[in-house]
């Protein structure tokens, strides 16, 4: 990408859309197309035709979902399949329509099976059954993914889709209905610290393994992927992670440790675990060049501070 090209961030104001933005600046780029979603309502198919048809972008990150933890997989499912579909749609076919040189979409690892053989590789898409309590929000990431492959080879196109692993960092959302497991714990625990709470609840065993990345790595990851000259059948789907995990439990009590919470930890084993282990395979992203800077734990010292100068500010 020329310092000079047109680029849209759809979602700029979202977990990695804002971190792709502030990356993207920070590299040089200084045509960045941004749009709010109440400037742009990406599931309004005749606003986006508009937007294109006048801004021209060259170069598209499509950052832009609906997106939550269980509890909001379980509350909304219809919410999720449709808002996802609606944003995926107008704009893959919004940029096709307008010639975008290139565009990145922005899956979840969620597409996987529940059972795939670990850790998972990008051919173990569609072998399987998926987890339950997100199947309709990771069945509309699949069909975004597919979208994008079937205009590759229909029309030609350039467009690629990443999949990265659990997302965490500033600008994360920390409301306990709709969150990931990563800023609820620290939302939960920091609260209970600030109630002198003896105990914290945590849904489920505590056994379930996860791969967490830093929010800035995974923007940096997208930028060297969009500027990479490698065939697209390498990078057409492309898992981006850190190639580690770690168990809830422990998980958990780095972030006691982080937050200075001194109670106890109370595994509630009548909630649901979800997938019991979701390790991403990086090594498509490893052979290219690629691998992530900031470890788990600065990483959430980095989160935690951001989330209590948001907690302050908001005083």
């Amino acid at each position: 990408m020329d310092k000079n090209a047109k680029i849209y961030v759809a979602g700029h104001k979202g977990l990695v859309g804002c971190a792709i933005t502030n990356q993207l600046i920070k590299q040089g780029y200084n045509n960045i197309i941004l749009k709010s979603s109440k400037e742009l309502d990406l599931r309004d198919q005749t606003a986006v035709k508009h937007f294109f048809e006048k801004e021209k972008p060259e170069y598209v990150f499509l950052a832009a979902a609906k997106v939550g933890g269980i509890l909001a997989n379980n509350l909304y499912p219809a919410d999720f399949i449709r808002d996802n579909l609606m944003i995926q749609t107008n704009v893959i076919d919004s940029s096709y329509q307008n010639n975008v040189k290139r565009l990145l979409f922005l899956g979840s690892s969620c597409i996987y099976p529940k059972f795939a053989p670990q850790p998972i590789q990008e051919e173990y898409l569609l072998t399987g059954e998926l987890e339950q309590t997100n199947e309709p929000y990771a069945i509309a990431k699949i069909a975004g993914l597919k979208m994008c492959t079937s205009y590759n080879r229909q029309y030609n196109t350039n467009y690629i889709s990443v999949m990265p692993t659990n997302l965490y960092g500033p600008n994360d959302n920390f409301d306990l209905n709709n969150s990931h497991v990563l800023p609820a714990l620290i939302r939960k625990i920091h609260e209970a610290k600030m109630k002198n709470s003896k105990e914290v609840e945590i849904w489920g065993t505590g056994s379930p393994r996860r791969e967490f990345l830093y929010v800035d790595d995974m923007a940096d990851a997208c930028i060297f992927i969009m500027q990479n000259d490698a065939p697209l059948n390498i990078l057409e789907l492309i898992n981006i992670g850190t190639g580690q995990d770690i168990p809830i439990k422990e998980l958990a009590e780095l972030i006691r440790q982080v937050v200075g919470f001194n109670g106890e930890l109370y595994f509630n084993t009548e909630k649901p675990d979800g997938t019991p282990r979701k390790l991403l395979d990086v090594s498509r992203l490893s052979k290219l060049g690629w691998k992530y800077n900031v470890s788990l734990k600065e990483g959430i010292e980095r989160t935690y501070a951001w989330y209590l100068n948001k907690e302050n500010t908001n005083v």
